[in-house]
């Protein structure tokens, strides 16, 4: 497996950070691909992401964004993390960490297919 890493966020909350003020573009989170139509922090540890005709990611984990990103626009680390429902634990919003499994050419517009793992589905949560 080739452990580069690749960070993928839904463009979703694009949509959620501009209802809250905030404008946020494609790629200006470090991302290296943006999605739509896929529910990144819903799927388990393990799925892979078919990335146009031949790349493919693994998603290892969430995104764990850094104090810079209020840098970026200050309160922007309060929108893409916050406790869940219960207020035990943190939740990251900020997309999903992948590692290569296949590279490819991946370009804009290109069809995203979810193959989830086989087995137990384990939760992502952050290490």
């Amino acid at each position: 497996m080739n452990l580069r890493q690749v960070h993928l966020i839904h463009e979703e909350l694009f949509d959620e950070l501009c209802e809250s003020g905030f404008t946020v573009a494609p790629g200006e989170l470090g991302e290296n691909v943006s999605t739509r139509g896929v529910d990144l922090l819903g799927l388990p540890v393990g799925t892979l992401l078919r990335l146009g005709d031949e790349a493919v990611v693994e998603i290892t984990g969430p995104r764990n964004p850094c104090a810079q990103i209020d840098d970026f626009q200050k309160g922007l680390l309060k929108q893409v993390v916050r406790r869940d429902q219960d207020g035990g634990g943190v939740v990251h919003e900020s997309g999903v960490m992948s590692v290569v499994r296949a590279g490819g050419v991946v370009r804009p517009g290109d069809p995203v297919e979810v193959e989830l793992p086989v087995g137990p589905h384990l939760a992502l949560r952050s290490v």
